[in-house]
C-alpha cells in the first residue's frame, strides 16, 4: 500500500518556524546586548525570566498563554480590539506563543557571542568615536556570526519540534494550527503507526541535517580564525 502523507502540516510548521525565527532575531539581538553589557542587577531577574521556558513543562507555559491570549483577558482583548487578531486557535497566536517559548534558544547563544568579544575591541571602537549603534553593527555583529547562526538554527529547529505549547494555544485545526508534532500525535492516537513513523523519520532527518550543517559551518569558521 502506498503511503501518502499530508504536506500541509510540514508547510505550516516551516512557515511558523521561519516567522518565529525572524521575529526572535529582532528581539534577541538588543535583549542579548543589554544582558551582556548592562550593569544593572535587575538583568539577572530578566535573564531568569527569559530562560524559564527551558525548565517549565510546555503544557504549563501553554496553559497560561492560553489564558492570557483569551479574548476574556486583557492581552487577548487588546490584540483583538486594536489589531483585529484572535490569538487563541489561530496562526498569529501560534507565532506569539512560539516566540515566547523559543526565546532562550535565540538569546543565550547571542548573549554568549557578545560576552566573547574582547573588551579591547569595544574600547577601540569608543576611542575612534563610534557610537553604540555603529559599534554593534560594524564591530560586534560581524565578529559573532557563529553565535547568530547557532541562535537562528536552534530557534528554528526548536520551533519545528514544539508540541505542548502549540497544542494548548493553537489546538488542532487543519491548515491553520495543525503542525507536524500535532499531526504525529493524531496518527498515534488513531493507531496509524506507519504514518506517525514516516512523519517522525522526516523530522529526525531534518533536525540532524540542519544541526550537522550548522556544526560544520561553525567548525570551518573556527578553523579559519585559528580557534580549532
Amino acid at each position: 500500500m502506498t503511503l501518502v502523507l499530508d504536506t500541509a502540516p510540514f508547510l505550516l510548521t516551516f512557515r511558523l518556524a521561519l516567522v518565529t525565527t525572524l521575529i526572535l532575531f529582532l528581539i534577541a539581538v538588543p535583549l542579548a546586548y543589554w544582558l551582556a553589557y548592562s550593569r544593572y542587577k535587575v538583568k539577572f531577574a530578566v535573564e531568569a525570566l527569559v530562560s524559564m521556558p527551558l525548565v517549565l513543562p510546555p503544557t504549563v507555559l501553554g496553559f497560561y498563554l492560553l489564558l492570557a491570549f483569551s479574548p476574556e483577558n486583557y492581552l487577548g482583548r487588546f490584540f483583538d480590539e486594536v489589531f483585529g487578531l484572535r490569538l487563541v486557535f489561530t496562526f498569529p497566536g501560534l507565532v506569539l506563543a512560539s516566540v515566547i517559548y523559543s526565546l532562550p534558544f535565540m538569546v543565550q547563544p547571542i548573549r554568549a557571542g557578545f560576552a566573547g568579544i574582547p573588551k579591547a575591541w569595544l574600547d577601540a571602537a569608543h576611542t575612534l568615536g563610534k557610537n553604540q549603534w555603529l559599534t554593534l553593527t560594524r564591530v560586534l555583529l560581524p565578529n559573532m556570526k557563529n553565535a547568530l547562526l547557532t541562535g537562528a538554527v536552534l530557534s528554528f529547529a526548536h520551533t519545528v519540534g514544539e508540541f505542548g505549547v502549540v497544542l494548548m494555544v493553537g489546538g488542532n485545526i487543519p491548515g491553520e494550527t495543525r503542525v507536524i508534532s500535532v499531526a504525529i500525535y493524531n496518527e498515534v492516537e488513531a493507531m496509524n503507526y506507519r504514518e506517525a513513523n514516516a512523519y517522525s523519520l522526516i523530522l529526525i532527518g531534518f533536525s540532524f541535517t540542519v544541526l550537522l550543517i550548522t556544526y560544520l559551518i561553525n567548525h570551518h569558521k573556527n578553523q579559519v580564525l585559528g580557534y580549532d
